[in-house]
């Protein structure tokens, strides 16, 4: 039976990545090179990039006109599910956050002096990105309110400011910096993005932050920076000026479909470990622990909660690719709180089956646990996304639930 949503390039692509990532990464999944420093298995990763060039599967998220397969967002949604068995599979294949969201960003907006000097050497794997938006004194969820400023002066924007959770900021070529450039204009239209090479003088790389006790580097890396009378050209702008906020939310539209695809590869993971376990793990009175009704349960909850995220996604993906993302935003909200918490009761099923063998850094499960808790807190806090599509649906129902004066609220009842 063919999958809902399969096409002809998915068809021929998913079984050739499926097979790549268990032969050539998942091997390399040993303890030694998924706790520490990512930095010690990038090399070999390195290799392995070359052996993706070699089977022509190289550029699986860009479009015709960059040298891609040019698949649609639903396409490249199955092909995330696929990369996403392994934790290595989307660097190995160039196609990890935050680089594929500023591919994808300075594809559509960058003047062609930053494309050629800065997206293709990204596109081709030569370099790698981060991008520069949260800050630790302000609430993530809000990209409205920012302390991070850039002034124009001459032919220069002067940038200053305080930023954290900037992924991958070890090791990066560039910074794609959201800061305030239009203090006196309304909300939306006060921050602009701006790319910064963070060899400029005035970037200061001040950490990379634990998370969970995991001090990642290398791409997995989320760092604290410091902005400090950092000057860069008025051509390094992306976009239009007071675009920040407007480009900021086409950016994460697709990011959410990668997202939750990534989390629905992941699941599957787990869930493939956690039934592995349950059949062959021998209890002390001489069962299996598949066998057990709680165990059995887990698995028939798993099973039915990941087919239903996958067909969710899919549908949203779909519909992005046809009606744009600002057409579906409710669809994106819901995937990303409902994908979310699927993937992690999954990863803490998997992780209670193995026992104590599920904490320990001998199986894959507690990286997992560590790595994407953040899940229902970046790219908006679950509770943010379940606000603002009970707020829409309400809406639709003539309530305008932002609306907090009493005399609105008697009339309203009226």
């Amino acid at each position: 039976m063919e999958p809902l949503f399969a096409t002809d390039q998915t068809k021929a692509l998913v079984p050739r990545i499926r097979e790549f990532v268990l032969n050539e990464l998942v091997p390399l999944e040993t303890s030694e090179h998924l706790t520490g420093n990512f930095s010690k298995v990038a090399a070999i990763l390195d290799q392995k990039r070359e052996l993706v060039r070699k089977a022509d599967l190289w550029g699986l998220q860009h479009s015709l006109d960059e040298g891609g397969l040019g698949l649609s967002l639903c396409e490249f949604g199955q092909v995330s599910e696929a990369l996403a068995w392994s934790p290595f599979g989307h660097y190995t294949f160039n196609c990890q956050a935050p680089d594929i969201g500023n591919m994808e960003l300075m594809h559509k907006y960058a003047p062609e002096p930053l494309k050629r000097r800065y997206l293709e050497p990204l596109r081709d794997g030569h370099i790698r990105s981060c991008f520069s938006m949260t800050e630790p004194e302000f609430a993530g969820s809000n990209p409205t309110r920012m302390g991070t400023t850039a002034v124009r002066v001459g032919d220069d924007w002067v940038i200053n400011g305080h930023k954290w959770f900037t992924s991958s900021a070890d090791g990066s070529a560039f910074a794609v910096v959201m800061a305030v450039t239009n203090p006196d204009a309304a909300p939306h239209r006060r921050a602009s993005m701006i790319l910064v090479p963070t060899d400029t003088p005035g970037f200061e790389l001040v950490r990379n932050i634990s998370i969970m006790g995991d001090g990642s580097d290398h791409w997995g890396s989320h760092a604290e920076v410091r902005y400090t009378d950092v000057r860069v050209p008025a051509t390094n702008l992306i976009g239009g000026e007071g675009m920040g906020f407007v480009l900021a939310q086409e950016r994460l539209g697709p990011g959410r479909i990668h997202h939750c695809m990534r989390w629905i590869g992941i699941s599957e993971r787990c869930f493939d470990l956690m039934c592995r376990r349950a059949a062959t793990r021998e209890m002390e009175d001489g069962v299996m622990l598949g066998e057990k009704q709680f165990v059995q349960g887990w698995i028939a909850e798993s099973r039915a909660q990941i087919d239903a995220a996958r067909l969710m996604v899919l549908r949203t993906a779909q519909n992005i690719d046809q009606f744009g993302a600002a057409a579906v935003r409710n669809q994106i909200s819901e995937i990303k709180f409902f994908v979310a918490d699927i993937m992690l009761n999954v990863v803490d099923r998997a992780i209670q089956t193995y026992g104590a063998m599920g904490i320990t850094d001998d199986v894959l499960l507690p990286w997992y646990y560590r790595h994407e808790r953040g899940a229902r807190i970046y790219d908006g806090a679950d509770e943010v996304h379940k606000t603002a599509l009970a707020r829409s649906i309400l809406k639709e129902y003539g309530l305008d639930t932002k609306r907090n004066k009493p005399a609105d609220l008697a009339a309203a009842r009226a």
